[in-house]
Parts: C-alpha cells; structure tokens; sequence
C-alpha cells in the first residue's frame, strides 16, 4: 500500500493493473515475431485483442510514454534516458555499476547485482546517485520517477520493465527492485514465446528512463527521518499528548494569528503571583515563546495543566469551538484593565441583526447581537457562499404562522438574521458533524464543500452597513479533520505571512505544503475517478475501512480581512516576548541542564541524610526523627539530603558538617544509622575513621535499604576547655565492634531522652547521655533532672520506646543490661500524677493523654483531618471573627469515637468563633474524593470512630495503617464537612429530615437546603424555612411553588398546606419561583386557576370571572423532563412549562430556551418529543418539528421530553463539559 498524501491510504495495485502490464501479464500478451507480423495477440487471452501493440525497446519516447507517464499534479525538472550494455554477465563481480550520466545536474548509475541481492534466483538492478566515493553536497536530495529495462540487444520486442518513485537522498542513494528478474526466466533457451534467451550471448542492455521531478514543498515522498522542521520551515510544532491534536491545530492557528500573540504577550506576567502554574495566560505566553524560540516541538503539558485538565480531558478530543470560545473568555478576562483590553473583541468579534418584519405595515422587532464565531450547515451546501446563503435565508410567516405585532394584530412577516459587520479575523465553523435520524447517532459529514481563497462577505450584510471598507477576505487558515467521530486525527494547514505560502502543522512536524494540498483537497467529496472503474476507494487510516468519500475534510476555515492582513498579521519582529519570559525560560533551561548534568555524574555522587540535635529536639513522634520527610516547611525536624562525592574521607565529610551547620571540628562525630529488626532507625557506632572514605563507610556499615543516614552527636568542652566525650579509660577500639560486645567491655552507651508533656500533650527530644551499662534505670533520674532543671525529688514515669507500637514501662530497679538497653535506644520520661492532678486535666481537657503510652497510641494513629463549613452564610449558625477562619485542620486519633470528634472539632472551632461552639451541635458529612462536595451523613452511633468514618474500617492500628472498603473508596480520606445545628442531635432525631432543591436561577442553578423540621409541620413552615436559610426577600417568597419528583420526572406540585409527614423519603423536592411569564398570564385572566398536567391545584390564585374559567385550555402547565437516547433514561431537573394554545413550536422552543437556560449550540443539539405518560413512558416518543403545535400534540398525561446527552452537570449556559481554570 502506497500512502497518498497522509490522510487516505489508496489500492496500490488498482492502480498498476490499470497502468502497467506485470510480469505475469507478460506470460498472455503476443509478442511480435516474424511469423505472426505485427500481430501481438495470443490466443491465451482473446479479451486483450484491442490492446495497442507494445513498443519496442529501443523506441525510447514510446516506452517512456506507455510506461512512465508523468504525474499530473508534479512538475518535471529534467529528463535523461541512458543505456548501459552489458557484456560478459557470468563474469561480472557480485556487485557491478554501470557508467555515470546525468539528470537534472545530478550524477547517476545503474547498480547491478548479476547473480542476485539477498535473492539468489533473480537479478537485482538499481537506480543509485552516481556521486560514488565524493560525499553528496551537504542536504542534497533528489525526487526521481524512473524506470529500469532490461531487453535482449538483438530482439528489442524482448524485454523486462520496472518503474518506482523515490526521494534519493545522500542517506538512501539507491532505489530499486532486488527481484527485477528470474535468472531461469531469462538466461532459458526460449523466453516468453521467443525462440532465443533474453540474455544471449551473455550480453545485454538495461535502459534508465529518469524524470526528476521539482519539489517545492520540500518534503515530496519524504520519509521524515531526521526531518528538522525549524531547519525546513522556520517553525516547529507541537507535540500529541494523546489525543490533544485539535488543541494543536487551533493553538498554532491562534499564534500565527500575530496580532492575537501580540495581545496575549501584553497580559501582565512579570510577579510571580501572576505566573502561577494555574494561569493559563501565563501559560500561553510560555507557549507562544517558545514556538518562537525553541529548536524542537514543544510540549504543551504546561497550558493543560495550568487549564486543570486531568488524564481524562487529554485523552478525549474535545469540541474546537468550544475550546476557543472559553479560552477567549479567560484571555479577554485576563486582559481587562490592561494594555490589551478589548483587543480580543476588536479582532473576532462582529455583529449580526435576528429581525422579524411585517410584510404590509411598518413594523419591525429586531435585536443585534455579537458574534465570536459562526456555525454554518454543510449538508445541502456547496460552497461557502451556499452556506451564507443558508444562514441569511428569510423565512415568511403567514398563514397560521403569522406574527402577532404590537398594535397591528396578527400580521405576515419575514423572519431571518443579516449582519451588520465581520469582525477582522472570521472563524467559520464548519458543521461536519451532525445527527442521523436514520442511525439515531452523530454521524460526520464527508459531503463536497468548496470554499475560496479570497471572498467577498458583502452580499451578507445589512443594506443600512458600513461599507466604506471593503469586506474582501483572504483565507488565512484551514483546520481539517481526517476519520470519523469515532477515530481521527486534526491538523491544519495555516498561511504565516501576508503573501506567503501555506504549511502544514500536523503535531509535532510541520512543512510547506502546496495551495492545493491546503485548499482543493480538503473540499471533501468523492475521490476522482479513474478513467476505467468509476470512482477510486480511499482507506480510512483510524477505522480502516473503505469508501469512496474523502474522510479528510476542513471543519473549520479562518479568514483575515483583506484591509486588516498588516495590522492582523505584522511582521516576526513586531511580536516580542516579555523581558521576563526569554530570562526565566533561560534560567529553566540551565537548570535542567544541571540536573542532567547531576544525573549524568550520579556515579560519582551519593545522597547522604544528616540529623542533628536540632532535629531530635523539634521531632514530635515515634522515633529519633523522620527519616521518610523530606519538606522542612510542613516539618521541621526532617533531615538534610546531601549530595556528596563518594570519594570523600570521614574527615573530608567532617569538615563539611563543621561548615554547613557552624560547628567546632572537635566537637561533633557522625554516627552511623542503622535499620533494626523492630523497623526503628537508630545509631550504631561513631565514624572515627578519619581516612574512610564515604563510599567504603556506606558499604560496610549502611543498611542496604534506606540510604546512608548519619547523625551529628554534639558535646560541650570541659573547664580545661576540652572536648567532652564518654570516659577515657574506656577508648573506641580499632575497628567497629557490635552492641553486644561493647556492653560486655562495658563501654558506656548512648541514651536518647524524650519528655511528655501531660499539660501541652507535646511528646519531644531533649538531648542524649552516656551511661554505663551496668548502671539501673532508676541512675537516669538525676540526669534528666539535671537536664531538664527540675529540683530533686521529681518524681518521674520511665518508659522505653522500642517501637512504634510497644512502649514498655521500665523497671527503677534493673540494670540496663537486664532492661536490653543498647547504644541509640530512646528512654521517655513524664512527670508522676497524682489523683488531684488527674482529675483536673480531665476536666479541663477531657481528650488529654494521661501517660506517654496513651500519646504515643495517639502519634501512630494520628491523622490531620480538615473541616469544611457544610454551608456557606447566611446558613452558618455561627460567625468567625475572621474570613477564613472556618475553615481548620484537627489532628485526631483514628480511635476517636464521634463523641471525641465533636469534642475536637468544637474546641478549635470556639477559637475562631465570636461565640463558643457545643459539641452536641455538631454534624458531620463525608467529602467525595473527586469533587470535594458533601457525600453522606456521618450517623452517631456506637462503634463509629474517625477510622470508620473515613475508611469504612477500624483499620489496622497497631501499624498506623488502614485499609479502604468498597464503600469508602469514593469518599476522601483526610475532609470532613461539618454543620452547627440550632438543636442537638438528639433533638433532631425526632425531626423529619427535609432535602429541598432551591432553583434560584431558572433550571442552571440548584441549591440543596437540609432542613429539620416539626413532624407536624406544613409546607409553609418549610418556606419560611426556606426564605431564612437562603436569605429570601419577601417579594420572591410570595411567588415561590414546590413540586415534587421522582426518577427526574415531575410528580406533582406541592400546595402551602402539605404536610410534612405526607412526604415520601424518596422523592426530590424543588423549589422556585414562579417564572414571570406563568404570573403575566393569571394576571391577564387569560389562563383562570393554574393547573399542571395532573389537575391538581398549583396556586392558591382565585378566578373571579366566568369568562376567564372558560379560556382556561388556551394555556396550560405540562411537565417536562431531560432524556437520553430513550425516555428510560431520564436525567437532570425536571421542570414545568407554561404552553400557549396555537403556539408554533419554533417559537415554544424559543420560550423553552429562557425558561432551562439552554441556548446557542447546546440548544441545536437538544431534539424535543411528546413522551406519553400513560403507557409509563416506555412508548416511541413523538419528535416535535419546527412548524407543529405542541398544545396540539399534548395530551393530559403527556409529558414533553428534552432528548439530549446526560453531561451530569446542570448549568447549560456554562461551560461545564470543557473547563478551563
């Protein structure tokens, strides 16, 4: 299969059978003899009997054409035929070439393998650049069509052809068939008819027919190996993340659109608030420098990571238009008070007139509007110019349609849109994309549509324009998308300059590409025919599948207009980078170039972590420090990682630490760190090993996991101004000897002693001391004492910590040898309590730790949740003395039961608060891990701890660890929601809990109230409820309905005088106001009591005339839901609508486009149909068209269904399925 172009793979070989006779073609094709005349016929093939005759090879103009005939869409260079006659074949070595001629300036040959290359049965003949043992000229290429012939000297009619293309390059010089012939085929006796071998006589001659073809894109049956597009084009590309090649295509065309790199480059950047990684203009400019800048294709994880898009959004390919739309409004947003305000207005944005205007009286409803960008049909168009006529296309109300005008009645009109202006830059959406009814899917659309290299958009505007500026457009850019929905690929072709040439940006790669390849083929349509089989079939390279429609096809067109191309597209030197950008760029270059550096030299380096005292001390957990931390923001007592030559002695290594922490040489020594069984860190022995190196000390002392940790001991000097270390008498042996030996020697070991807090319910390191092995615990009281400054007489509570989850009390009377102390061990000591004084912490803290067993359980399951307010104010039953303030991190136990949680909770709540919280107040509700939004209801009951509250399990405690059940998997592991309720939970149970949806802004926007209310309440106690929680003024409580529903369908509406206790737990009430259009009618009289679709009553509104009862069907309330695909599958909030008898539904849509909030695009997309209701909506539903009455198709029980994809997100008039932050 040969590619074509890059979009469509084509039948290589549908094409040569047509074309080119093969060698098994030859074996039923005549060959001339002087027996049969000129007769070429066989009576093997009767079908081929109107064939022209074949030339002979010595007509070089006849084989040429009949064989090698010129491409159409290339233009020819030069030509060259040669002949090389060969003599004694057998003779010939291996590998033999043929003399040198030229084409088209270049050196050629013919390479000839006569007894075969890699396939000894056949011969092998080439084509190869004739430069022999002279290097090629540096980027020396050439595009050749050629053709090799082999034939018998004696006989021309006896001959073998082949033909190729190729790009000979000076890395591939050579192209052509290893199989070219069958050495039994043509040194047999007799050849293919003939009564002679076609080698005869060992002699034969071989004929190069070659066309150098011009290139001028550059990259003609290139095989980009190598390909640099800067060196080529100037530019680079932009690489695919996965599946971001329309983010590609439209960011190139955004950044060659100069005057918008230029706005973009003038948004302020220079503070380093304003280049955070979240700020998608920084971000750009990053981008758009780079493009410039940058040798190779640039990433663009940068932009999608400060837009917050996740794994998801790269890998899905999202709507053009809508990316471009919301990323201009971020820009514009960005750009306000700047030097670049409105520039982005100023560049896309015109404006268009939607009119109705009566026929026979003077009156027109018309409104202007802006517009960023335009849809226009494909499908029953064929050009642009089809389109715009489309667009502007008047429609005529008459009849049963007409349009009711103010003041003059019921009168025809016309009805279309015109423009008043094109903005300076057009971006024309091209609908390639749209449903089938027929498959009841989105299919795309492949149909033909042609489109200009300069248009005139003056026939579409308004008579009353502005045309003093001619509205000619030159087509600046062409995105184009090659496949299906399903699977494809985006690229476009985009003209940089003025009068320039079109390239092609494909990802990562770009090149110069001819007008045709930018313009023609991109139409669509069917491929050209080919003469003989009707029309060509094309692969879809993503599906695999054939047609015989084009699947690459523009989608969208952007043109400049023609008196703006200067100022829209200024030159390459006009559009400068902020100073800051080339600066910082430069500065994460040499950084990275560092860190390259550093990995590349790793061998020579190893990391080394150090504590000190400093560290021990401002530890507060189990342990010496903690070695896993690495941030010393978030903790303190974290070591220091050193990068250190493995080379370095002890004493190399010594000196450092002398110098990085401001030490005497003489008054520290590094200790080792070793991994124990029991999964503490402890030191070992002292380095003493001046002369050691690092490397030989890690190997023969560091644990193999972990790394190599050190410990800085420090000692004070004595009167005589000496160094302070254990006893003299006892000196440190040669060579390291282990714990237990050195007990027996009695060599003193060193003790690490922590002091608890009871008072603080602080637990942290207050230095180290020498004891003698043999000496008793109850020998450390003076020295703590002496450490601490404490009298004599202190009684204290020693324990030892050996591991995280076995803190053993030690015995006063055992020695240390008998209680196993060993060098590095941690003794932590509290004060003894007495009753009184136990008794008053517990009443002043009643979740304090008594002893340091007690803490040390609470440090291993310790975990740091935060609390977020459930609600925001006024519904807060509380008020912080500052903004921020309510929101906190508590540190718990994962033992804490919810008791101790509220207790928790409220006591750091009371610190911020203007008045003091009850624990007994307190609710709780779990956070969802994706959306950070309440989940569920943490419910008081025995047995429930932080643990199972946020892991669903009581988790593993002795290890600090936990593990997820099912169903706490989607919740987050470290947030919790809280409420402050007006009554204690107790109260509360017996309430009936009441879940009310307020939709304060049509259908977009939903607001759930929890509410707990008297069982004997009614609904206006829940809307007085309601108007306290939400902050209601009084004039919108008066016009405010519940309606209930189940499986997003409305059920009924819900009268003031509902009971509470009536309300099943299962059913969603909404609440909202009553939409002005419902109130305009009661108020007219022409709708009477208002009922919805059910008949029960919606109002408390009384009729006072007959007349009005009697006008009552002329509007009416029905139910409307969402679905998708089918009514089965009901989605989002249903709604109810107010319907006019007689109304047109184009114009019902229109009302149904106010009353969700779903316009523009959105709107297209949603299909209306009459669901009904009696056969419990699982008949066909009715498709409304745009000329139906839906009073008219609506029953009693029907319900009216909006068909459109469930997004789950609610708010139609915003961006909710693209986001960017």
């Amino acid at each position: 299969m040969d590619q074509l172009g890059s979009d469509v793979l084509m039948d290589a070989d549908y094409d040569e059978k047509q074309l080119t006779p093969t060698d098994d073609d030859n074996d039923n094709v005549a060959i001339i003899t002087p027996d049969d005349g000129d007769s070429m016929i066989d009576d093997t093939d009767a079908d081929v009997t109107t064939e022209p005759a074949l030339p002979l090879a010595t007509d070089h103009d006849a084989i040429r054409d009949r064989f090698m005939p010129p491409y159409d869409e290339y233009e020819t260079e030069a030509e060259a035929v040669f002949t090389w006659d060969i003599t004694n074949w057998r003779s010939l070595p291996k590998r033999t070439n043929g003399p040198v001629f030229h084409c088209a300036g270049h050196p050629w040959r013919i390479l000839f393998f006569p007894f075969g290359n890699a396939a000894s049965e056949a011969v092998s003949f080439y084509l190869e650049q004739g430069y022999g043992d002279e290097k090629p000229p540096e980027d020396w290429y050439a595009c050749a069509q050629f053709m090799l012939v082999l034939h018998n000297p004696n006989d021309p009619q006896m001959y073998i052809h082949h033909e190729a293309s190729h790009r000979f390059t000076a890395e591939e010089g050579d192209w052509g068939f290893t199989r070219f012939a069958e050495k039994n085929r043509i040194f047999a006796a007799k050849y293919d008819g003939f009564d002679r071998p076609l080698v005869e006589g060992d002699m034969a001659r071989v004929t190069a027919y070659v066309r150098v073809l011009k290139d001028p894109t550059g990259v003609l049956w290139h095989n980009f190996v190598n390909y640099d597009s800067k060196k080529e084009t100037g530019m680079v590309g932009l690489r695919n993340q996965g599946a971001t090649c329309y983010l590609n295509s439209l960011l190139q065309s955004l950044y060659l659109t100069g005057a918008f790199r230029k706005a973009v480059y003038q948004i302020p950047t220079s503070t380093e608030e304003e280049r955070a990684s979240s700020n998608s203009a920084y971000a750009l400019q990053r981008l758009f420098y780079r493009l410039q800048a940058d040798p190779l294709a640039v990433s663009t994880q940068e932009l999608t990571h400060s837009f917050g898009w996740e794994s998801r959004q790269i890998f899905e390919q999202q709507d053009v238009q809508e990316l471009s739309r919301i990323l201009m409004e971020k820009l514009e947003a960005r750009m306000k008070g700047t030097a670049a305000e409105n520039a982005l207005p100023n560049m896309f944005v015109g404006k268009m007139k939607t009119y109705l205007r009566c026929i026979n009286v003077d009156y027109e409803s018309s409104r202007i509007e802006d517009f960023w960008d335009l849809q226009l049909n494909v499908s029953g168009c064929k050009s642009l110019d089809d389109s715009f006529k489309n667009y502007v296309e008047v429609e005529t109300l008459e009849g049963e349609n007409k349009y009711m005008a103010e003041g003059y009645g019921l009168q025809d009109a016309r009805k279309g849109v015109i423009f008043e202006s094109f903005p300076q830059v057009l971006h024309l959406q091209l609908k390639r994309f749209e449903y089938d009814f027929q498959r009841d899917a989105m299919m795309k659309v492949n149909d033909r549509y042609e489109f200009p290299e300069i248009w005139d958009a003056s026939p579409y505007l308004d008579d009353t324009a502005d045309k003093s500026e001619p509205y000619i457009y030159h087509l600046h850019g062409v995105l184009v998308h090659s496949g299906d929905l399903n699977a494809g690929h985006y690229y476009s072709f985009l003209k940089p300059e003025k009068n320039g040439e079109f390239y092609r940006f494909d990802d990562d790669r770009v090149t110069r590409a001819a007008k045709r390849e930018a313009i023609d083929d991109n139409f669509g349509g069917d491929y050209a025919t080919n003469g003989l089989n009707g029309l060509q079939k094309g692969q879809n390279p993503y599906t695999r599948q054939w047609s015989t429609k084009r699947s690459n096809n523009a989608y969208m067109l952007v043109y400049v207009r023609e008196s703006r191309l200067d100022q829209i597209l200024p030159p390459e030197n006009e559009m400068q980078a902020p100073r800051h950008l080339p600066t910082k760029l430069a500065e994460e270059r040499t950084a990275a170039e560092k860190r390259k550096k550093d990995r590349d030299e790793a061998h020579l380096y190893m990391n080394v972590q150090v504590a000190t005292e400093a560290s021990f001390k401002a530890f507060q957990g189990v342990d010496l420090i903690p070695w896993g931390a690495d941030n010393e923001e978030t903790e303190p007592a974290a070591p220091k990682t050193y990068r250190l030559l493995r080379s370095w002695t002890v004493s190399d290594f010594s000196d450092f630490l002398t110098k990085q922490y401001g030490l005497e040489r003489d008054l520290i020594r590094p200790w080792i760190m070793v991994n124990r069984q029991n999964g503490t860190v402890r030191p070992d022995h002292p380095l003493l090993w001046d002369n050691m190196t690092l490397q030989e000390a890690a190997d023969k002392f560091s644990t193999r996991t972990g790394g190599f940790r050190v410990f800085v001991e420090e000692t004070t000097r004595n009167a005589e101004g000496a160094p302070v270390w254990p006893s003299e008498e006892v000196s440190v042996p040669s060579s390291p000897v282990v714990n237990g030996t050195a007990q027996q020697q009695h060599i003193p070991i060193i003790i690490f002693l922590k002091y608890f807090d009871v008072d603080k319910q602080v637990l942290s390191g207050v230095g180290h001391i020498y004891m003698n092995p043999s000496e008793k615990a109850q020998d450390l009281a003076p020295h703590i004492l002496q450490l601490m400054g404490w009298e004599a007489g202190v009684s204290l509570e020693l324990y030892e910590e050996i591991k995280q989850t076995y803190i053993e009390r030690m015995k006063p009377k055992n020695t240390l040898v008998a209680s196993e102390i060993q060098d590095g061990d941690i003794v932590c000591f509290q004060r003894h309590l007495g009753e009184a004084e136990i008794a008053a912490i517990r009443h002043s803290k009643p979740t304090a730790c008594l002893d340091a067993p007690a803490f040390y359980d609470y440090l291993i399951n310790r975990i740091f949740v935060s609390f977020t307010p459930k609600f925001a104010p006024p519904q807060q039953n509380f008020e912080v003395r500052k903004e921020g303030d309510e929101k906190f991190t508590v540190a718990l136990s994962k033992k804490d039961n919810y008791d101790t949680l509220a207790h928790k909770a409220a006591e750091q709540l009371s610190l911020v608060t203007t008045a003091s919280i009850d624990p007994s107040h307190l609710r709780f509700t779990t956070a969802n891990a994706q959306t950070g939004k309440p989940r569920t209801l943490v419910k008081r009951q025995a047995g429930t701890t932080v643990s199972t509250i946020l892991f669903g399990t009581s988790g593993n405690y002795g290890g600090g660890g936990y593990s997820y059940n099912s169903s706490a998997t989607a919740q987050a592991p470290d947030h919790l929601f809280y409420e402050v309720l007006e009554m204690t939970l107790t109260d509360l149970e017996q309430r009936k809990a009441i879940r009310i949806i307020w939709l304060s802004d049509g259908i977009n926007k939903e607001t759930a109230y929890e509410m707990a209310m008297p069982k004997q309440s009614l609904f206006s106690d829940i809307l007085a409820a309601l108007q306290k929680r939400a902050g209601l003024p009084d004039e919108v409580v008066q016009h405010v309905r519940f309606y209930e529903a189940h499986g997003n369908k409305v059920y009924k509406v819900l009268p003031l005088t509902h009971s509470v206790v009536a309300l099943n737990e299962y059913m969603t009430v909404y609440a909202e106001r009553i939409p002005a259009e419902e109130e305009a009618e009661v108020e007219a009289g022409r709708q009477g009591t208002m009922h919805d679709a059910e008949g029960e009553v919606g109002s408390d509104i009384e009729v006072e005339e007959e007349d009005a009862r009697s006008r009552r069907s002329k509007s009416r309330l029905v139910h409307c839901f969402h679905f998708e695909k089918e009514p089965s599958k009901p989605h989002g909030v249903p709604f109810l609508f107010l319907l006019k008898e007689g109304e047109v539904f184009t114009d019902t849509r229109e009302r149904l486009s106010k009353r969700t909030g779903i316009k523009g695009k959105n709107l297209e997309k949603v299909r209306f149909a009459v669901v009904k209701g009696g056969q419990g909506f699982a008949g066909r539903p009715v498709w409304v068209g745009d000329d139906d009455v839906l009073a008219s198709m609506l029953g009693p029980d029907d319900h009216l269904g909006l068909e459109h994809p469930n997004r789950q997100r609610g708010n139609w008039a915003r961006y909710e399925s693209l986001n960017i932050r």
